[in-house]
């Protein structure tokens, strides 16, 4: 099982933006129906109030011209009552215009963060429940960015074709009026706005182009403002402070030229934009001024034409600058797709309740799983990107068992167990639960069958209480919590379990992080526990304690990375890792008499200090 390659940039295909997005807008068909004919009826009500008030100077015209012609009486009244009439419809439209707006802002509203969720949902459930290990294809804050500026950029899409309904409806009914009085000044009018068009179809490439490196540079300043706020204990211990802020600052450069690029074509487009709407105006004002003073037009029909020309101008430039958008949301499709390396195409598209304006259902019930019995590995290797890892591995692991894997630093430990877990690919071998094949362990080693507890474990910016239990029956708290030796420590913080922990826990010591994590993983109730070193910020007795009660009150089996000695004094086996492989197994006592690796890592704790448990147990004693 291994990690798919991450695919190359490719060219955005208009067709590929066009399918994804038209299955995101038919999530909720209703809503985005009701969107559309809003959001039509605001875009097309200004080509009503101009017509409105052409035909108020048109019956105006015609009252002047039979007072004019010395008619009286009835005509007048008519024409006066029909301008009259026109001006109610003008407000009539108008008002109504701001009812229609303030409904169609809600529905809008509803229908752009309905999808962001959806997009969302789905990078979210995918990451988290897909088969087989996977790394981040590029660093955590690239993929914050992805599920922060991507998602918008799909979400916010949807209003391209919201509004481009409206506007292609007033740009039938405006140039369907303007043709019916001159064909002429129409042409002209229309031929520089299709011109513009034609230019931002020309600078699509540039367009991604620009918009792929302003989102990588931005992915580069978060992320290394995010490593250093984990590093500031070591910049401050260096005295690096002033190399830290250049190296930031040098980032915020290269991000601030390529943000300046994107964003001067941004102004590039809406400034030629602007000038099509100077040069239409002028077109109008030339050539209908010239058709008044020679009697081919009327006022009533240079007022039709000043009316909507404004509107139809900006709406070939929003055609233009749609056709931009189009090309960044292509650009936001590629960048979640390789965010998510193997899934299907439409992933980010698909459809899923979200239950936004309903209850939650009932969290499905945890899965029965097959008491362990024997985990054994076969052969298991796995690599990282640089290179290292491990090979050729194999051990078996009984029920009840409590199993130390040790070596010097680099030798692959760590590696060992998250292959294992399935946390990340392996490279070849196969684990077998109770003699059955485990097809996908990144998913197979997860409660109830397993927990696992990191050498740097996480914790969410929650109460302490909620980072225990994850989910889990709040029966287990207490239990947790004391096998964890973590009781101690609640009344110094405070509000005990409701303490709120901070980011990351930064308000907890790395000790109180570890027993934390620890409680976490016991209130699981998994058959196998693994530990990564979760004791290397734990002293002496506190650590002896947490072993000493994970014997006495549970019926667990352990696989725990370590090399101290409370941790190898009470091992039934220890699997000793060099350079990669398991170099040899078997019990504290046996290894210290054949393995000289095992006494120079033995000699080396007793060098650092740690004393606890000095004399090796035999097999079996004290479980």
């Amino acid at each position: 099982m291994t990690t798919p390659p991450s695919p190359p940039a490719q060219t955005t295909d208009p067709g590929r933006t066009f399918a994804l997005s038209r299955r995101l807008f038919v999530y909720q068909p209703g809503l985005f129906a009701f969107n559309l004919v809003m959001w039509s009826a605001v875009h097309a009500s200004p080509a009503l109030l101009t017509l409105a008030i052409s035909g108020v100077f048109r019956h105006l015209e015609e009252a002047d011209k039979l007072r004019l012609a010395g008619s009286a009486g009835q005509g007048v009244d008519a024409v006066i009552l029909a301008a009259w009439a026109s001006v109610g419809w003008f407000a009539f439209v108008r008002v109504s215009r701001f009812g229609i707006f303030y409904g169609a802002f809600r529905a809008w509203i509803e229908l752009w963060y309905t999808l962001d969720a959806l997009v969302r949902r789905n990078l979210m459930s995918y990451l988290l429940r897909a088969r087989g290990s996977r790394r981040l294809p590029d660093t955590p804050a690239e993929a914050v960015s992805r599920f922060r500026d991507d998602v918008d950029d799909v979400a916010g899409y949807t209003e391209v074709w919201v509004d481009g309904a409206g506007m292609l409806l007033y740009t039938a009914i405006a140039v369907g009026l303007m043709a019916s009085v001159d064909p002429l000044i129409t042409l002209l009018v229309c031929a520089p706005l299709l011109l513009m068009v034609l230019f931002v179809q020309r600078l699509s490439p540039v367009i991604r182009s620009y918009r792929r490196r302003m989102r990588e540079a931005t992915a580069r300043v978060t992320d290394f403002i995010g490593e250093t706020f984990g590093a500031v204990s070591a910049v401050k211990l260096a005295a690096r402070e002033d190399g830290m802020v250049a190296h930031l600052r040098a980032l915020g450069d290269v991000r601030q030229k390529a943000a300046l690029r994107d964003v001067l074509l941004t102004e590039l487009i809406r400034g030629v934009n602007t000038n099509m709407v100077n040069i239409a105006v002028g077109v109008v004002l030339l050539m209908g001024a010239s058709r008044i003073r020679g009697g081919a037009m009327d006022v009533a029909d240079f007022v039709l034409f000043i009316g909507l020309l404004p509107r139809l101008t900006g709406t070939m430039g929003f055609f233009g600058d749609a056709i931009a958008r189009h090309r960044r949301t292509g650009v936001s499709y590629e960048r979640m797709h390789r965010l998510l390396q193997d899934a299907p195409d439409t992933q980010p598209v698909e459809h899923h309740p979200l239950y936004l304006h309903a209850e939650l259902p009932p969290a499905p019930a945890r899965p029965v799983a097959e008491p362990l019995r024997e985990l054994r590995v076969e052969g298991l290797g796995a690599h990282h990107p640089g290179g290292a890892g491990i090979a050729d591995v194999s051990f078996a692991l009984r029920r009840g068992e409590f199993v130390v894997v040790t070596g010097r630093i680099g030798s692959g430990k760590t590696t060992l167990v998250r292959a294992l877990l399935g946390l990340m690919p392996q490279d070849a071998g196969r684990t077998f639960w109770n003699g059955e094949a485990v097809e996908d362990p990144a998913t197979f080693f997860v409660p109830p069958r397993s927990a696992y507890t990191a050498q740097l474990p996480n914790l969410f910016s929650d109460p302490l209480r909620e980072n225990v239990l994850s989910g889990a029956d709040a029966a287990e708290l207490d239990r947790a919590v004391r096998l964890a030796q973590l009781g101690p420590d609640l009344a110094q913080l405070g509000a005990g379990l409701d303490t709120e922990v901070g980011a990351r826990g930064v308000k907890l010591s790395g000790g109180q992080v570890q027993r934390a994590a620890v409680a976490r993983m016991l209130a699981q109730g998994a058959d196998l526990l693994v530990f990564d070193d979760v004791s290397s910020a734990l002293d002496a007795r506190t650590e002896a304690a947490l072993w000493d009660s994970l014997f006495t009150e549970l019926d667990a089996t352990c696989l725990v990375v370590s090399h101290r000695r409370a941790a190898l004094t009470r091992a039934d086996r220890i699997l000793v890792m060099a350079g990669g492989r398991l170099v040899d197994e078997g019990t504290l006592s046996d290894l210290l008499a054949r393995s000289p690796e095992m006494r120079a890592l033995w000699d080396g704790e007793a060098e650092d200090g740690n004393t606890a448990g000095a004399a090796p147990r035999e097999v079996g004693s004290g479980k």
